[in-house]
């Protein structure tokens, strides 16, 4: 269970998030003054930090800068600063992503996911091995290698990453945009559209029919999810 800490001044915005976080699974710690932030930080040592930059005690720069003079933990950013000056000064000061006010909560969990599978891969694939209808579909996770009825396929990394966050998310319908997310940060420079060539050739070496997909279906009129049965 990933130790989430959520620095936020607004009760509302801070209660929503929490909540959000507690469904999904995560043990949440909260502070709305950078002292009490600071408190938390170093008694739980959180695998990741959501930040909000404006706090009426101290800038969320400067907590920013703090955390990072300890370990390197990953940050994402909280704002109602809009301008790009004060994105990429953001991310110059070591934050993994910014999002700014008003926001989804479901992107930004989303987005929380995303850093942590990034961050700690391994960890976020606990079996090595993951298997799929009676082992019609083999991976092995952290020598990155897919098999097929037995046979290795040769996957890109972009289809490898894309089959890895199916398998991470099973049966959960994603968005292009959610998909491109999940599996490349944000500042992924392709189009939308892309991941549907990317899903075209991955299906070709994964499914055995690709006119009747088992594993990548197609939600008509939202996106894809994975339907492939996880092997005991």
């Amino acid at each position: 269970m990933y130790k989430i800490l959520v620095i936020e001044d607004e009760y509302g915005i801070l209660e929503v998030i929490q909540a959000y976080l507690l469904k999904e699974g995560f043990e949440v710690y909260t502070a709305m003054t950078g002292k009490e932030a600071q408190r938390l930080f170093n008694q739980e040592q959180p695998d990741l930090v959501v930040l909000d930059l404006m706090l009426p005690d101290v800038s969320g720069e400067v907590l920013c800068q703090r955390f990072r003079e300890v370990v390197n933990v990953p940050i994402l950013m909280l704002t109602a600063k809009k301008e790009e000056a004060d994105r990429i000064n953001g991310l110059a000061l070591g934050a993994d992503d910014y999002v700014v006010k008003p926001f989804s909560t479901k992107e930004l969990v989303m987005r929380i996911q995303a850093i942590l599978r990034r961050t700690y891969k391994e960890v976020l694939s606990i079996k090595q091995t993951k298997s799929f209808n009676q082992e019609d579909l083999v991976i092995e996770v952290l020598e990155r290698k897919v098999q097929k009825q037995g046979l290795e396929i040769e996957l890109t990394k972009n289809e490898y990453d894309l089959l890895m966050t199916f398998v991470d998310y099973p049966s959960r319908t994603f968005t292009r945009e959610q998909l491109i997310e999940a599996t490349f940060g944000s500042d992924y420079a392709g189009y939308d559209r892309t991941v549907d060539v990317h899903i075209k050739n991955l299906r070709r070496k994964i499914e055995t029919d690709i006119k009747e997909p088992v594993y990548i279906v197609t939600v008509y009129g939202v996106g894809y999810k994975f339907k492939g049965e996880r092997d005991l």
